[in-house]
């Protein structure tokens, strides 16, 4: 298979590196419109090349690694690919993609979101492994082609990912209660501390649990915009929920209701009962 990738950031970096080991994979190219993550990635050898957007036509298997409101665009300039063309999305919403597939080009198409990532973004954050042994979904899968199906299934089997299968709805609501509104909810964190006349002061005191629950908002803030905008609904949904279970624990703090505290807290920890 000779493949292309559409964004050279962390994920696309990494999946270049990732493929690179897979002997199937006869070449990668690249093709991004920033100069200066094409250089990058040529330093770190990332790809072999990079070709114009146009050209990435010409390969078996292209990897779409930009921005949901990119692949959008993306799709609409390759409705004329060849039929054994496999489309492979890796955006973080799904529902407004697949709802946006050209109809000429549905069974090129694979909607797939591996759940994985850094804080970390451009050629140089990719990290080799950063899929081994990570979940990836496919989403509304048999809606696409049986050669497409059995290549991205191949592909991801490959890199030792776990599969799911769900719809891209379903997706989109799930993926707002475990990653972005957690997104929201650092950057708001940060946002706090950060607002406060002494938070050189404050801020020299961080340890380990401000900086695990605050590392997120080192994310990029133009990617996570387009999240948010494409996941809204559910987005929402998801921090009103959480705001609810916020101020009942404020509430019972306010009230010295201790017993209630400390149930809420011991409910929680169980949910590491189920990811550990």
């Amino acid at each position: 298979m000779n493949v292309a990738i559409v964004g050279l950031g962390l994920m696309g970096g990494s999946l270049a590196l990732s493929l690179k080991k897979l002997d199937f994979i006869d070449s990668i190219v690249g093709s991004d419109h920033n100069a200066e993550h094409q250089k990058t990635a040529l330093e770190l050898n990332l790809v072999d090349k990079f070709v114009k957007f146009e050209e990435v036509k010409e390969y078996d298997v292209l990897f779409l690694a930009i921005p949901v409101n990119g692949v959008i665009e993306s799709l609409k300039k390759l409705t004329d690919v060849s039929e054994s063309t496999t489309i492979i999305d890796l955006g973080s919403t799904k529902n407004k993609i697949v709802s946006s597939i050209p109809p000429s080009i549905r069974k090129n198409f694979v909607a797939a979101h591996p759940m994985t990532g850094t804080e970390n973004f451009g050629p140089s954050a990719a990290i080799e492994g950063l899929y081994d042994d990570k979940v990836v979904v496919l989403c509304d899968l048999e809606d696409s082609g049986e050669l497409q199906q059995n290549v991205s299934k191949k592909i991801f089997k490959a890199l030792h990912m776990k599969k799911y299968f769900m719809k891209a709805d379903e997706h989109d609501r799930h993926a707002a209660f475990i990653s972005h509104m957690p997104h929201a909810i650092s950057y708001s964190l940060a946002n706090t501390v950060m607002k406060q006349e002494n938070k050189h002061n404050i801020l020299a005191l961080a340890a380990g649990g401000f900086r695990s629950m605050s590392r997120l908002a080192k994310s990029s803030p133009d990617m996570w915009e387009d999240i948010f905008k494409q996941n809204k609904s559910n987005l929402l949904e998801a921090i009103e929920l959480f705001e609810k279970e916020l101020a009942n624990i404020k509430e019972n703090i306010k009230n010295n209701e201790w017993q209630k505290v400390h149930k809420e807290m011991s409910d929680g920890h169980k949910l590491h009962d189920i990811l550990d």
